[in-house]
C-alpha cells in the first residue's frame, strides 16, 4: 500500500482533533462563566476529558484489532463532531461536562486508530516519520486553534465550536470515503489471535511494558515543563504576555520541525535506540537549563533543548513499540494512547503542587524524571538481550 495519502488523511484527522482541544482552551473560561460555574467546575471538564481518554484509548485499540482500523477512527470522528456541536449548544453546566466526558470518550479512539494505521502499512524504515507527521499535525493544531478560537469567539462565543464541528464533519466524510482499510481480522491467521486479557498480560511483563513506562515517563516530564512554563516564566524573570507567547510559539515550531522532518531523517541514519537515549538525556539537561535559567535567552535556549529532544523521542518510541505490537497494533497503539494520556493527567498537576511549595520543583523534580526513564531505558535494553540470549541457549539445547 502506498502509505503517503492515508498519512495525509490521518494526519488531517489529528489535526482537527487537537485543533478542536486548542479552540477550547481560550474559551472556556468564559463561556463556563456566562453559565454560572467558576474554577470547580473548569477543574472538572479538565480532569474529566484526560481521564476518560486514558480509561478508554486500550478499548478502541483492542475493538479496531477485531473490526479493523477504519470504523474505529470514523466513530471518533463523528462522535468528536457530535459533542463539539453539542458544546456550542449547551446552556447549562451539565450539558457541558456531558458533552466534554464524551469528547474524552471518543477522541482517544482516533489516536489509537490512527498510530495502529501507520503500524499497519508503513515499513520499519518509515515508521518513524509516519508517527512523527501525526504528532506534528497534532502540534498544529493545538499552536493555531487557541488564535482561531479566540478571533471566532469575538462576537459569539458558541461559533467556534460550530466551526469546530463542521470541520469535524469534514474529516470524518473523507475517512469513511477516502482512506482504505489497513487491517482485516477476517482472516484465518487473525482468528487464532489470543484474547485480549493475554495479549494485556503479555504486554506489561515484556518489553514493550518498558516501553509504556517509557511513554508515560516522557507525557510526565513533558506535560509538567509545559505546564507551569508560563507561570515560573512570569514569576521569576517578569516576562510580559508577549515574551510568553512567543516562548510558547518557539516550543511549538520546534515541536513541529523536529517530529514533521528530522525525526525519519535521522531514525534511517542512527536508528530508533540512539534517538530514544538521546531524548532522554536531552530532556534531562532541559530540565536542568530551566532552573539554571537567567534571562529570556538562557529560558529560550533549556526549552528548545527540552522541546527539540521530545520532539524526536516520542515518534521514534510509537515506532520502536509498534513494530514489537506485530498483529496487536491496536490493542498496544491504544495503551500506548492511554499512557500518554495519564502522564497528561499526573504531569500538570504534580507541577503544580511542587511550585506552590517552590517555583524551582518541578524543573529539579524534572531532572529526576528524565534520569529514571534513562534508567528504565538502560535496564529494559540489558534485560531484552539477556532474555534474548536465554531463548537461543535454550533453543540450542
Amino acid at each position: 500500500m502506498n502509505t503517503r495519502n492515508p498519512i495525509r488523511i490521518l494526519s488531517f484527522n489529528l489535526l482537527v482533533v487537537s485543533l478542536g482541544y486548542g479552540l477550547v482552551l481560550p474559551i472556556i473560561p468564559f463561556y463556563i462563566e456566562s453559565l454560572g460555574a467558576g474554577g470547580r467546575e473548569l477543574g472538572w471538564l479538565t480532569a474529566a476529558y484526560a481521564f476518560m481518554q486514558t480509561i478508554c484509548a486500550p478499548f478502541w485499540g483492542i475493538l479496531s484489532d477485531r473490526i479493523g482500523r477504519k470504523p474505529v477512527l470514523c466513530v471518533g470522528m463523528m462522535g468528536y463532531a457530535v459533542t463539539l456541536f453539542m458544546f456550542g449548544l449547551a446552556t447549562e453546566f451539565w450539558v457541558l461536562f456531558i458533552a466534554r466526558t464524551l469528547s474524552g470518550i471518543l477522541s482517544s479512539a482516533t489516536m489509537a486508530a490512527a498510530m495502529a494505521f501507520i503500524g499497519d502499512s508503513a515499513s520499519e524504515k518509515e515508521r518513524s516519520a509516519g508517527m512523527g507527521q501525526l504528532g506534528a499535525a497534532m502540534g498544529v493544531g493545538v499552536i493555531i486553534g487557541p488564535l482561531v478560537g479566540g478571533l471566532l469567539s469575538a462576537n459569539s462565543l458558541s461559533l467556534p465550536f460550530f466551526v469546530g464541528a463542521g470541520v469535524a464533519l469534514m474529516a470524518f466524510l473523507l475517512a469513511i470515503f477516502v482512506l482504505p482499510e489497513s487491517y482485516f481480522p477476517q482472516t484465518a491467521a487473525d482468528k487464532k489471535i489470543r484474547p485480549a486479557w493475554n495479549v494485556l498480560y503479555k504486554t506489561f511483563i515484556g518489553s514493550t511494558g518498558i516501553l509504556l513506562l517509557l511513554i508515560f515517563i516522557m507525557s510526565l516530564g513533558q506535560t509538567g515543563f509545559q505546564g507551569i512554563m508560563g507561570l515560573y516564566a512570569i514569576d521569576k524573570f517578569s516576562f510580559d504576555t508577549k515574551q510568553v507567547g512567543a516562548l510558547w510559539m518557539v516550543m511549538g515550531g520546534i515541536f513541529i520541525l523536529g517530529q514533521g522532518v528530522l525525526t525519519g531523517t535521522l531514525s534511517k541514519r542512527f536508528g530508533e535506540p540512539p534517538l530514544i537515549l538521546a531524548g532522554l538525556g536531552g530532556s534531562a539537561l532541559g530540565f536542568f537549563g530551566m532552573a539554571l535559567a537567567v534571562n529570556y535567552f538562557t529560558t529560550l535556549l533549556a526549552l528548545s533543548i527540552f522541546t527539540l529532544s521530545l520532539a524526536l523521542a516520542i515518534p521514534t518510541l510509537n515506532a520502536y513499540l509498534s513494530s514489537m505490537a506485530g498483529e496487536h497494533q491496536g490493542t498496544i497503539m491504544g495503551l500506548n494512547s492511554a499512557a500518554n494520556s495519564l502522564g497528561k493527567v499526573l504531569g500538570p498537576l504534580g507541577a503544580g503542587y511542587l511550585y506552590e511549595m517552590n517555583i524551582e520543583y518541578p524543573y529539579i523534580s524534572g531532572i529526576g524524571v528524565s534520569i529514571l526513564g534513562l534508567l528504565v531505558w538502560v535496564c529494559g535494553v540489558r534485560l531484552d538481550k539477556l532474555t534474548n540470549q536465554n531463548k537461543k541457549v535454550e533453543n540450542c539445547e
